[in-house]
């Protein structure tokens, strides 16, 4: 009994030594918990308070991190706007700088024969211009006449036509000999140019050369012809019954053969085309943020992409050029003296077209560009077009003769034979731009399969780098 009762005993001080020796491991084991319960607890610092710091408040890091990003953000950009001034708005100045860099085309065509036409034709020669040079053409190349050159100068075939007219030294001899009151010197010459050709070459060059270069040439006549009169025994019946003969013996009339007579069309030759470039630069960003919000870009496959993007612009553009020709329309601009009433459906589809054909083009580049730095190329776009649409390019620097594949030229150049009468150049116009079009059908696709291969192999990295964390050993199991 006793042995038992002193094992027992034995036993249970073992087992409380035990459980003694044991006490100091749980009893930091509490401690540490109940000092990180006193942690958790505790109250997290407090959130800063939105609207209550200073822009230049010294010694807050949030502040400090925040003004550097935005100061670096705001400075780049003004540098790139800057760059932008010179790289690209220098395109539009140089058009401007020293035109006409070369002479436009104009023509003498001699109908006389006689002393008028001779002399005429000697000193429109000897009044060459920067502006203007003057070719000697024979008549015998128009079979038809003055009608022929009419016909020659709406073709396009030259800017200006000087025709010393048939019968004009005759009539001058048949008034000196025999003096008319109604002799009219203005009948010995006329001068042809298309003011809607292209206005601005027509009233700062054209007009203004020829009117001062026939003015000149009917004073020298008038001079000499007075010198030769000076003896003559008609000169004072002449002066008394004629003297208009003696004083104007020859003079000129200017016949402007397609007047630019729809002031409101200065809107869609040229400034309105800024706007429908703009226009379809807001049909872009629509578009642009309607995938990222939509988040089809990571949803849909490459195939389908594509296609809504190209269908989408096609029927956004359908639409919006059609309410934009409606407000020409609206406006009274007359498109039926060409083509009747086919000319506003020519002028809507034309408008389309064209939006298709400078909106593609960043519709492609957005994938890349991206709303941050499209803008710059949509300058640039704006910029190489509305360059050539101001003055004939054949007057620019050689460099500028990029614009006659430029949509804007093409644009205008159809605008002005439907709503003004001038040459028909719909097919060739129409045709360039098509030639866009297909190109940004091409590019369009390019670019977005590159940058989804782009996003493809992001992706895959990111899911290697997964799997390798997980794989990873824990340190300290």
């Amino acid at each position: 009994m006793s042995s038992d009762t002193s094992g027992s005993k034995t036993v249970d001080s073992s087992t409380v030594g035990a459980r003694s020796e044991g006490s100091p491991a749980q009893g930091v084991s509490l401690s540490s918990k109940y000092d990180q319960d006193i942690e958790n607890s505790s109250p997290a610092p407090p959130s800063p308070q939105p609207f209550t710091k200073s822009f230049h408040q010294r010694g807050d890091p949030e502040v400090h991190r925040a003004r550097m990003i935005y100061l670096k953000a705001y400075i780049s950009g003004l540098i790139m706007v800057i760059l932008t001034i010179f790289a690209v708005f220098s395109i539009y100045w140089g058009s401007l700088w020293k035109v006409p860099a070369h002479p436009l085309v104009g023509w003498i065509v001699d109908f006389d024969g006689g002393e008028v036409g001779k002399n005429v034709t000697q000193d429109l020669t000897r009044f060459q211009t920067r502006f203007i040079e003057w070719e000697v053409i024979p008549s015998s190349h128009f079979v038809n006449g003055t009608a022929d050159v009419i016909q020659a100068v709406k073709d396009d075939k030259t800017w200006v036509a000087i025709t010393i007219n048939e019968g004009a030294t005759s009539r001058l001899e048949a008034a000196i000999s025999t003096p008319d009151a109604s002799y009219n010197g203005s009948n010995a010459i006329t001068a042809y140019g298309a003011e809607a050709r292209n206005e601005n070459a027509y009233r700062d060059f054209i007009r203004p050369v020829a009117q001062t270069s026939l003015d000149a040439v009917k004073l020298q006549f008038a001079i000499q012809l007075a010198f030769q009169l000076s003896s003559s025994v008609n000169l004072s019946p002449l002066l008394s019954t004629s003297p208009q003969t003696v004083v104007n013996p020859i003079s000129y009339t200017i016949d402007n053969l397609i007047p630019f007579d729809q002031p409101v069309a200065s809107a869609v030759v040229f400034v309105g085309l800024i706007y429908l470039l703009i226009l379809s630069f807001f049909i872009v960003m629509v578009a642009y943020g309607a995938r990222k919000a939509s988040g089809i870009n990571k949803m849909l496959r490459l195939r389908s992409l594509i296609i809504v993007r190209l269908i989408s612009s096609c029927f956004g553009y359908f639409f919006l050029s059609f309410f934009y020709s409606l407000l020409n329309l609206a406006f009274e601009l007359d498109l039926t003296r060409k083509y009747g009433h086919w000319g506003f459906v020519i002028f809507w589809m034309l408008n389309w077209i064209g939006m298709l054909s400078v909106g593609l083009a960043l519709e492609s580049l957005i994938t890349v560009l991206h709303a941050k730095f499209i803008p710059f190329f949509m300058i640039l776009w704006i910029i190489v077009n509305v360059s050539v649409c101001v003055f004939p390019i054949s007057i620019l620097p050689w460099f500028y003769h990029y614009g006659y594949a430029a949509p804007f030229y093409n644009i205008s150049n159809s605008i002005r034979s439907i709503a003004f009468g001038t040459r028909n150049t719909l097919g060739l116009n129409f045709g360039v731009l098509f030639a866009w079009v297909a190109i940004s059908f091409m590019t369009l696709p390019a670019i977005q399969w590159l940058v989804r291969r782009k996003e493809v192999r992001a992706i895959e990295s990111q899911s290697r780098s997964k799997v390798l964390e997980k794989q990873q050993p824990v340190v300290g199991r």
